[in-house]
């Protein structure tokens, strides 16, 4: 069996449960705090305990001491899996599993869905946003204030310039509905740190506090201080060099998070929690890595869909290990709203699996849908499912495809093995003349051996379940996109709602 067990000596410690009851916090016990950082486009191989060549001590450090969650599972793209980190619920669900929202598309998270941080604050949590949104923000019922958080500072795009905060030559920043235009010139994980200390100094120590931090690094355009750049000497490609300098700088960012956590005296009682949104893209642009996992960013591949993960707090009973249950964006919905005392929607898709990651018990999440999506583009029409140790993908798995080596020397990607390329296809109706890929992601998580032909039974059984869970798909939000409506000139020169 091929192993992708974390290349590092890792302290174990038991702590034996009283029982075995889900741990619930009772009125009378302070909660937690909880800290979520969401890392935007960071690869399996973008971080130092899985590649002694990036440079992360403090991320090490924390992944080391808490549990690294080796079978985190996340959506291909930045909207998808924000959409499930919001509400519980799978992306096609929801009708964004096609794509990401663009910054003048009149569209967004619908409505009907309650969001984790209204939920928290039901339990008396004070919610706190920084970074990146891009759920939608066309109208002002979309945006961060509007769907349960106190405080907001970032953005609501994607691909913003890390130093002028800009994309397509207007501003996206601000605090709440206050644009921020005194900031050209900080880059982004400074601000975003800094701006971090600002709230956790002003925070009520007496309420529970929930931020939700999802960074814009390691997003593209990738941009870095030229102090990070210069660690990474013997990096020969230069957007691998800036990338790398990025991911250091982020770690430098997140060791100031836990500062002045420690400072204000939150960090004994903090849950802090890290994932990627998805794997890392492996193009010469972005020059993200996922070996030795397959594929890449906006792939059905294990590269784009099995994400960086870790948990560290003294809420955890068993501490220093790796982790190996399957677990899924999803599930942290529920798995927090229920440790805080609250109630999951009976329909959410989203498990509880805190004994899962408090305990190391066996996770209740056996299966789960990648994505389901009909309509046609490059990368669908499409589907993926894991039951238990297989995998399914019917369709278009999505390019870049193979397993994309670092880069040496300035634009040498060519060695990357690539597999079929994938022409585009009839209406998506999950019958056997559609390629289809099937793997044991136990035996073989790089996804090198297609058992499809060897294993028809299985096939079917996997395709037979596809078809159960598309019965409650909800056709994907793709409206025609509104330049003229969107025009940040009407808005004093910054992105903003109020247009659709």
């Amino acid at each position: 069996m091929q192993s992708l067990a974390i290349p590092c000596c890792i302290l174990l410690v038991v702590l034996t449960s009283v029982t075995g009851e889900p741990l619930v916090y009772r009125q009378d016990v302070q909660k937690p705090h909880i800290v979520f950082v969401a890392i935007d486009d960071l690869g399996w191989n973008d971080i130092g305990y899985n590649n002694p060549d990036i440079i992360t001590p403090t991320l090490d450090k924390l992944a080391r001491e808490g549990v690294i969650l080796n079978q985190s599972y996340v959506q291909p793209l930045c909207t998808p899996t924000r959409a499930a980190f919001m509400t519980g619920y799978f992306p096609y669900r929801v009708g964004l599993q096609h794509k990401t929202l663009e910054r003048d598309e009149p569209a967004g998270l619908p409505l009907n869905f309650t969001l984790l941080p209204k939920r928290l604050k039901e339990h008396g949590y004070e919610t706190y946003m920084i970074g990146k949104w891009h759920l939608g923000f066309c109208k002002y019922e979309y945006i961060p204030n509007a769907r349960g958080f106190d405080h907001f500072y970032g953005f609501y795009n994607t691909e913003e310039a890390y130093y002028n905060h800009s994309i397509g030559g207007y501003l996206d920043l601000r605090e709440n509905m206050v644009g921020d235009f005194n900031e050209n010139g900080t880059y982004s994980s400074y601000l975003f740190a800094r701006k971090a200390e600002e709230y956790i100094a002003k925070h009520n120590k007496s309420n529970p506090m929930y931020l939700y931090f999802p960074f814009q690094s390691v997003h593209g355009p990738i941009a870095v201080p030229q102090k990070y750049y210069d660690m990474y000497p013997s990096i020969h490609d230069g957007n691998r060099r800036i990338k790398s300098g990025m991911i250091t700088a982020l770690d430098d960012a997140v060791k100031e998070l836990v500062t002045s956590l420690q400072k204000h005296g939150l960090w004994e009682n903090t849950l802090f929690i890290l994932t990627t949104d998805n794997g890392g893209p492996a193009t010469p642009r972005n020059a993200g890595n996922n070996l030795p996992l397959r594929g890449s960013k906006a792939t059905l591949w294990e590269g784009g869909t099995r994400g960086i993960a870790f948990v560290h707090g003294n809420i955890l009973e068993r501490k220093g290990y790796v982790n190996n249950e399957m677990i899924h964006a999803v599930d942290w919905y529920p798995s927090l709203l229920e440790l805080v005392g609250g109630k999951r929607d009976p329909d959410m898709d989203g498990i509880n699996v805190w004994n899962t990651i408090v305990r190391g018990d066996p996770s209740p999440r056996t299966e789960f849908i990648y994505n389901i999506d009909e309509m046609k583009g490059p990368r669908s029409p499409s589907a993926a499912i894991r039951v238990g140790d297989f995998k399914l993908i019917v369709g278009k798995p999505g390019t870049p495809d193979g397993w994309v080596p670092v880069p040496q020397i300035d634009g040498v990607w060519e060695e990357r093995v690539l597999m079929d390329e994938y022409e585009e296809g009839r209406e998506f109706g999950f019958d056997n003349s559609k390629k289809v890929y099937l793997f044991n992601i136990k035996d073989d998580p790089t996804e090198h051996h297609d058992l499809a032909n060897e294993m028809p039974d299985k096939v079917a059984e996997l395709h037979a379940k596809i078809h159960e869970y598309k019965k409650k798909l909800v056709p994907a939000i793709y409206p025609p996109r509104e330049k003229e409506k969107a025009d940040p000139r009407k808005f004093g020169d910054i992105w903003s709602p109020g247009w659709c």
